[in-house]
């Protein structure tokens, strides 16, 4: 079988996935139990077929994440197959802490591990957003858990059980969101499968909560809501998008804005505030199980915090090197460069400057424009630092000026040093548009001994005043 490529239409699977439920839904209605136990089968044994078939084809890249997803599908199968009546019998949110729940709920967090390894290149583009998504949906799933599923938790509902139901709202609330985040952002159609994965953990959600609420006919519902569930995870793997949602997208640099860390606290306050209002209620005691979800909230805000101080480093180290560098050359520039002059000095110990001022560079530049004129300093400044080694500097001091300095070396050293610059630098350059271009440097070099006593602004001077004698006719650079 030849697996349709990624260019291929998705009003394809679109299509298929209608035809596919309503026939589905058709069939299971008016079955009785053994009839939809048998119908439940097929569609889980379908698609999971058709995920495999999407690995071993190739359309789903990474082949481990998605093998340990797998795995949570085969376990849910196999749950079904021991119990075919337990979910359309409407036990599913119950909370009676049997086997068949615990079974369900430790599939289906290895299928949600599976699938988030599987994202998670796509995910670091957007970290920050995925933590805070994550952090919306469990404040959210607390509240469900305290206004939804636990006033309606049936007189038989075990500790156990009522502890799984809770764990199975959070973690499927913290998926909705990272899904929510991540379908935000996505582009292109990678946001087709996101999207589908998105609805699966709904309808995931949605036959516990059928079940729990206690609505009519519950099993029923929870029935055709497991099922649907496995036939959109089946269109998600194969989407057309399938093959990117597992590649990295563009980095999405957002900044954690006050309007932002507002809804954040709100949302963080919440669990607290209804534990708070139970206890003043005074109808019992408050729901002892609440606080569950608040720690689980602790270490998505660490790992937040983590973040805001990465970004905040990061931040600090840009705007040092900025403060510190010339933009074009990322060399050093004026200002740093005197500095280091001075801290040598300071030193006590031999130090050689070597004022170097390109020849030609302004024909070039008025020739061939001002991005070519970039491209040959960027160049000159990559063979400069290329020739100084670990005991020297290459600075930028503006326009066609550069200045070396010399931490170590004889005045043989040096003279070698300068030869070797006048023969790099008329290397020629090319251009982007295929034209290489040439252009000469002249050298002024000044060297202060140790214990001379000379000072920054002398040394420049006397460097200076040799690179002008070697431009003779030209104007003189003053660079200090």
């Amino acid at each position: 079988m030849r697996w349709p490529r990624a260019t291929a239409p998705a009003w394809i699977v679109h299509a298929g996935l209608l035809v596919c439920a309503l026939g589905a839904v058709v069939a299971y209605l008016p079955a009785g139990a053994g009839g939809r136990a048998t119908i439940y089968t097929v569609v889980v044994v379908a698609s999971i077929l058709l995920f495999v078939q999407a690995l071993l084809a190739g359309h789903l890249r990474h082949r481990r994440p998605w093998l340990v997803a797998i795995a949570g599908l085969v376990l849910l199968l196999a749950d079904h197959l021991i119990w075919p009546y337990w979910i359309i019998d409407g036990h599913l949110g119950r909370a009676e802490g049997r086997p068949a729940d615990l079974m369900l709920a430790a599939a289906h967090g290895l299928f949600m591990v599976g699938a988030g390894m599987a994202v998670r290149a796509r995910m670091s583009a957007d970290a920050s957003g995925i933590v805070d998504g994550a952090m919306f949906g469990v404040c959210a799933g607390g509240v469900l858990w305290a206004g939804v599923f636990q006033p309606h938790m049936p007189a038989d509902a075990t500790p156990l059980g009522m502890t799984q139901v809770l764990i199975d709202v959070l973690a499927l609330c913290a998926v909705t969101g990272c899904l929510l985040r991540m379908a935000a952002a996505a582009t292109g159609p990678a946001r087709g499968t996101i999207h589908y994965l998105l609805v699966t953990v709904l309808l995931t959600a949605g036959a516990p909560a059928a079940g729990a609420l206690g609505v009519p006919y519950r099993g029923t519902w929870s029935g055709l809501l497991m099922m649907l569930a496995f036939m959109t995870m089946a269109a998600g793997a194969v989407h057309p998008g399938a093959p990117m949602v597992v590649e990295p997208q563009a980095v999405v640099e957002r900044r954690a804005s006050r309007f932002r860390l507002g809804w954040l606290g709100l949302a963080l306050s919440v669990n607290p505030a209804i534990a708070a209002v139970q206890a003043l209620r005074g109808i019992g005691a408050a729901d002892p199980l609440l606080p569950i979800s608040m720690l689980l909230v602790i270490p998505l805000v660490l790992v937040r915090f983590k973040q805001l101080s990465g970004q905040r480093d990061k931040a600090e180290q840009v705007l040092a090197f900025q403060a510190s560098h010339d933009e074009l050359t990322g060399l050093v520039n004026r200002r740093q460069i005197m500095a280091d002059i001075d801290r040598a000095l300071d030193r006590r110990q031999a130090v050689t400057l070597l004022l170097c001022d390109l020849d030609g560079f302004k024909p070039i530049n008025d020739r061939h424009g001002h991005a070519a004129g970039d491209e040959v300093l960027r160049t000159v400044a990559a063979r400069l630092t290329a020739l100084v080694g670990p005991d020297g500097e290459v600075g930028r001091l503006g326009g066609d000026e550069f200045l070396v300095l010399c931490r170590s070396g004889t005045e043989s050293d040096i003279a070698g040093l300068q030869d070797l610059i006048r023969s790099t630098v008329l290397a020629p350059i090319p251009l982007p548009g295929g034209v290489p271009v040439t252009v000469g440097v002249t050298i002024g070099a000044a060297r202060a001994a140790a214990g001379s006593g000379l000072d920054r602004a002398g040394l420049i001077a006397q460097a200076d005043t040799a690179m002008y004698a070697g431009k003779p006719g030209h104007r003189q650079h003053t660079a200090a």
